[in-house]
């Protein structure tokens, strides 16, 4: 859910919410209050049939009243609960500034990069000089051996759940560390392509205008950034940089390439790393990205490293040294003087995602914070907001999904009792973390000053990445999380055989705790559905109950699988997202079957709870009606047409206005609104896909 996801080794979330703990909170329409009902019969269109076009009953008086903030690409049901979990955590700040925090707890850490970070005239009058010795460093560079440390030393681990196989790192490599995907127990460094700024490798291959047109603003904006830091020759140095990561980009696997797990469930010595990837001095890199111990890698990219590898020795010295120091500071502009920031925000904000206007920098910095200490904001923000009832609450709720989709597994008539048994046994073994970790982070040795936003966030990167890598060789941590509490959003972690469930997204219009079980069902429970179901859709059921990649099908009833997920992606495929654009049903399929497996789990959870009685009519509509109501409103959204065109193309999850239609494939959803045979989202039950 925002993203995206390995992440697809943690595999994609419940939705793509559009961004991090700093998502949120702009002006825009906010759903009804809580009733016993649940949902916003504001935001619907009743003049719709539900049958014609679902997410327009559901939503479509909500897109007509709302517009889009100048300041944002899009906005949506994220957007809603965002705007409330922004909020708390701005009075929880307020809070904490107010209250003179001893210096080196958390609460000190939290005041000191957030005052640094909104302190502009600072930041300005400081310049380039805390750059400097980065950038010198990076000018000293006199040889090959140098370049590679130089690259080792700025690699830093990925742990967005967003972000997975199509991972995009702008340092050469990436890497990410977790259980290995044939290597059950056992956690190892995953090796990822890197090195580009674009948001993948087809915004620098494609041939169409639009592409071309992105590719022309990126090389001014790289100009733009070299000269504002006082680097030589602007222009020249841009179009390098550009031909260097065209370079760079034709080596990385494709995204479809990168979502084939078997392809990237590859184990290499450092011996491997030194024979099939000639060009780099590994002994270098490594030691400089503080991986010299260790012994194995997951080359999870083994076509792209080599490739990658052989440019650093074939490419010009000069060329590397620019694209370092630009990437240095693109990774560092929100911390950079004026014309840096400004430049990163029309190129990143406005070229690529449309949006005409900058957020005020409180609310930047308010996120920043989030973002660069999660668990010390995390720990004050469930603290203050996030109340052991709803813990309890949402918890039971897990379990009876959970029940319910073992009910449909044992009830497939088609499925071999030795595939059934293993299906079983992998959801019955969930850990299901729900709200905050059992365990918090430790930043006792974490430097944060109140004078040096540069030097903070620098210093909370490599901060996460040293915890990140002393997990190498350790037995895998089954509950651990890998989002923060103050996140509106939710994974599943198919190497742990894992989910969580943040606490921020435990609130409108995904949970209620004044509504009945139909809204709460519908919208919360449909997602815990859906990141359950991620367990066994085309990439999670690949894995089995240990996280271990295993085939643990017949080859009968894997075809069978096949088949349903075919029939998914041909009908998402039909959906038009912008002239001529067509949503991917291949990319998006992953999500699509979770959506569907999901939504029927919640289905039947919602139907036991009511323990064989009917639901109320609650403000006229009867309980199915309410809970399908819930599940398409937890898809409200709407998009700016640049950030539509940018999700198509590169998320592996559909537009949420697409994603509502997932009800077409239920059949209680045709009960509950009559929905006739002659309207346009009825399919024949043959034509209904059912997985799981």
């Amino acid at each position: 859910m925002n993203r995206s996801i390995l992440l697809a080794l943690l595999l994609a979330t419940a939705a793509c919410s559009p961004g991090g703990p700093g998502a949120g909170n702009q002006s825009g329409e906010a759903q009804s209050p809580g009733t016993a009902g649940g949902i916003a019969v504001a935001s619907m269109d009743k003049a719709v049939a539900p049958g014609d076009d679902f997410f327009a009953y559901t939503n479509g008086g909500w897109v007509k009243n709302t517009a889009i903030p100048q300041d944002r690409s899009g906005i949506g049901a994220f957007f809603i609960a965002d705007q409330e979990r922004e909020r708390q955590t701005r009075e929880l700040l307020d809070g904490i500034l107010k209250s003179n925090p001893a210096a080196g707890s958390n609460e000190a850490l939290i005041a000191n990069y957030y005052n640094a970070y909104l302190n502009t005239d600072a930041i300005d009058r400081a310049g380039i000089a805390p750059a400097k010795a980065d950038l010198d460093a990076i000018a000293a560079i006199a040889d090959k051996r140098q370049l590679s440390a130089a690259i080792g030393g700025t690699i830093r681990a990925d742990t967005d759940p967003l972000n997975a196989t199509n991972f995009q790192t702008e340092n050469l490599f990436g890497v990410f560390v977790t259980q290995g995907l044939a290597t059950p127990g056992e956690t190892l460094p995953y090796l990822m392509q890197g090195g580009i700024g674009l948001p993948e490798r087809e915004y620098y291959l494609g041939g169409d205008s639009k592409m071309a047109g992105l590719r022309d603003q990126y090389r001014a904006y790289i100009a733009t950034v070299m000269k504002a830091a006082g680097l030589a020759d602007p222009d020249g140095a841009a179009k390098r940089i550009l031909d260097l990561e065209t370079k760079i980009a034709r080596a990385h696997a494709t995204r479809e390439e990168s979502e084939d797990f078997a392809k990237g469930a590859q184990v290499w010595s450092r011996a491997d790393l030194e024979a099939k990837a000639p060009g780099i001095d590994w002994a270098a890199l490594l030691g400089a990205a503080q991986l010299g111990n260790a012994r194995k890698f997951e080359a999870y990219h083994a076509g792209a490293i080599p490739k990658l590898s052989a440019l650093v020795a074939s490419e010009p010295l000069q060329s590397w040294k620019e694209w370092l120091a630009f990437h240095t500071l693109n990774q560092q502009a929100s911390v950079l003087p004026k014309p840096i920031r400004d430049a990163s925000f029309a190129f990143y904000g406005t070229a690529l995602s449309g949006t005409p206007q900058q957020r005020p920098r409180d609310q930047l910095a308010l996120n920043a914070v989030s973002n660069g200490l999660q668990d010390a904001v995390g720990k004050a923000y469930v603290d203050k907001y996030f109340p052991a009832s709803a813990k309890a609450e949402v918890q039971r709720m897990v379990e009876n999904i959970k029940a319910a989709f073992a009910r449909r597994v044992q009830a497939i008539d088609w499925m071999a009792p030795s595939t059934k048994q293993e299906a079983l046994k992998k959801v019955q073994s969930i850990v299901v973390g729900v709200g905050y970790p059992d365990q918090w982070r430790d930043y006792s040795a974490l430097q944060i000053s109140a004078d040096n936003a540069y030097a903070n966030k620098k210093n909370a990167e490599l901060a996460e990445y040293r915890h990140q890598i002393a997990k190498i060789g350790k037995p895998m941590d089954r509950s651990e999380w890998w989002m923060p509490p103050q996140l509106v959003n939710a994974v599943n972690l198919p190497v742990q055989n894992a989910l969580n469930f943040p606490a921020a997204i435990l609130q409108r219009p995904f949970f209620d705790p004044q509504a009945d079980a139909a809204f709460n069902y519908g919208a919360i429970g449909s997602v815990i559905g859906h990141e359950i179901s991620h367990s066994f859709d085309n990439n999670g059921a690949l894995f089995d109950s240990t996280g271990r990649l295993r085939n643990w099908w017949t080859p009968a009833d894997f075809a069978r699988f096949q088949q349903a997920g075919a029939a998914l992606a041909a009908q998402y495929d039909a959906y038009e997202a912008l002239p001529g654009l067509h949503v991917n049903g291949k990319l998006t399929l992953g999500e699509n079957i979770a959506d569907v497996a999901g939504l029927a789990a919640a289905y039947d959870a919602y139907r036991s709870s009511l323990g064989g009685k009917e639901a109320p009519v609650l403000e006229g509509f009867t309980g199915d009606q309410r809970f399908f109501i819930a599940y398409g409103q937890a898809w409200a959204s709407k998009m700016r047409p640049e950030t539509l065109r940018q999700r198509v193309l590169t998320d592996g999850h559909a537009p949420g206005q697409f994603r509502a239609l997932t009800v077409r494939n239920l059949d209680p959803w045709y009960a509950a609104f009559a929905v006739k045979p002659e309207q346009k989202l009825f399919l024949a039950p043959e034509k209904r896909v059912k997985v799981w």
